[in-house]
């Protein structure tokens, strides 16, 4: 599944689903920019071993839900490799677990914001550059939190569920273009989010603990998520596009 050639954006690139995401794609043969927000040692972190590995990748810091600093840092990127034929929607924060009566309207903001409003901008930014490739694929990282919408989870299923949207519609806008558009939605996977939420909601304070009553054994790894993008955007899925694939080992 050579992707030699191509240049990829992945948003929040440098940690957790998105790490494995970025170190995927360079694998296959992408260049890789990796998108960090605050964590700029280890979106380096992620780039070192990319180049080290003989691959190409560089480190650009953008909060995705700045309009202003998403169209700088997709400009920046352009200038520096050319074009954009991969963009993946990863970068992405958990809300507080409040009900919609407690929720603080500026946490709902702030949640929704980052997960479609930074997708719509992305979107936007990068599309007069792939509409001129052979190809071009927009990757959506949601969550199977849209399948069931639990309560106590407000601000984060508005969030995913829009951005849900924002792909469906995409997927049919671009198709003429040659874009793939398709959505990957993981369930609980060992990051340092769902760290944080398998204490706060199942009580441990390892993760792993989990791993008897999971499927297959094991709670999902970020490699699970990232060799399911690797075959959405190469050519063995150059028939694919307006699909969500859940990532969750048929449920929990």
């Amino acid at each position: 599944m050579t992707l030699a050639g191509r240049v990829a954006l992945v948003t929040g690139g440098g940690r957790g689903i998105g790490r494995a995401i970025s170190l995927a794609l360079a694998e296959d043969g992408a260049a890789v920019a990796v998108n960090y927000r605050k964590d700029e040692e280890a979106a380096r972190e992620v780039s070192d071993q990319i180049i080290a590995a003989g691959g190409k990748a560089m480190v650009y810091c953008a909060s995705v839900e700045n309009m202003e600093q998403d169209e700088a840092m997709v400009a920046a990127v352009l200038a520096d490799f050319g074009k954009i034929d991969i963009l993946v929607n990863n970068a992405g924060i958990a809300s507080r677990g409040n009900s919609v009566h407690d929720t603080d309207p500026a946490e709902m903001e702030r949640v929704v914001r980052t997960h479609a409003f930074g997708s719509f901008y992305l979107s936007k930014f990068v599309l007069p550059s792939m509409r001129q490739q052979t190809r071009g694929d927009v990757i959506f990282i949601s969550s199977v939190a849209t399948m069931r919408i639990a309560g106590n989870g407000g601000p984060y299923n508005m969030g995913k569920a829009a951005m849900e949207a924002l792909a469906l519609t995409l997927y049919k806008e671009e198709r003429r273009y040659g874009i793939h558009v398709n959505i990957v939605a993981p369930g609980l996977v060992e990051t340092d989010m769902g760290v944080r939420l398998a204490k706060a909601t199942q009580g441990v304070s390892d993760i792993r603990e989990l791993d008897k009553s999971m499927p297959f054994g094991h709670v999902c790894q970020p490699s699970d998520v990232s060799d399911v993008v690797r075959y959405l955007v190469s050519d063995r899925a150059g028939y694919i596009t307006g699909q969500k694939i859940n990532v969750d080992g048929g449920g929990q």
